[in-house]
């Protein structure tokens, strides 16, 4: 049965906050809203934790499954960036888009692409969620919350616990959010001169990027 914490969507308590970093710590699955929709992260490093999630959501090792992080100093652990793909990272982060680098050895081969060994990595803007990623102390795993055989991302906290509370440790209740999921940019393709690749729109308009 999942633990629920009510946090104010603007001045979130890191008490409550806190406890569901224990939570993760402790190989936790939990649901949490990012400035997109709501999402199911975990911990990077627990096998078990990643393989609930991808259960969960019914996808296979084929589905990228996103790296949350604090900030750009952070995403540099985990992907190769160069230049022109740092500009751009600059330019969209904080915000709703998800952009697909190629990995580091940091990231662990299970949850990288296993054809492509990329990673897709996001900072979002939504305060709780940067408190609980500075609580983790870690970037965390993420897939937006798209119930099986569903096309639309879940945004409604009681929604998600009346239907998957038992499947879940932590349900984290800061109010509903958008109920549109982030807009996905490739960025390998610009390792060799080329332009960026639209994946999936979503939240994220392109204009702010220059594309």
């Amino acid at each position: 049965m999942a633990q629920y914490f009510e946090a104010h969507p603007d001045n979130p308590q890191p008490r409550l906050l806190k406890q569901a970093a224990t939570l993760l710590q402790k190989g936790g699955v939990l649901a949490v809203p990012t400035d997109s929709s709501y999402a199911l992260v975990c911990h990077l490093d627990d096998r078990d934790a990643v393989e609930r999630i991808r259960r969960i959501r019914q996808i296979d090792e084929k589905h990228h499954l996103t790296l949350l992080c604090r900030d750009l100093s952070e995403l540099a652990n985990y992907a190769q960036v160069d230049n022109r793909q740092y500009r751009l990272l600059k330019l969209g982060t904080p915000g709703p888009y998800t952009f697909i680098l190629d990995a580091t050895k940091e990231v662990p081969r299970r949850v990288s692409h296993p054809q492509r060994k990329t990673i897709g990595l996001r900072v979002p803007d939504r305060k709780g969620l940067l408190l609980l990623l500075e609580l983790h102390g870690a970037p965390l795993l993420a897939s937006t919350f798209i119930p099986p055989g569903e096309t639309e991302p879940l945004n409604d906290p009681q929604e998600i616990r009346e239907r998957f509370e038992k499947l879940l440790d932590g349900i984290v209740d800061a109010g509903a959010c958008p109920q549109e999921p982030t807009t996905v940019l490739d960025l390998t393709t610009m390792a060799n001169g080329g332009d960026a690749t639209l994946v999936r729109q979503g939240r994220g308009a392109l204009g702010p990027l220059g594309l």
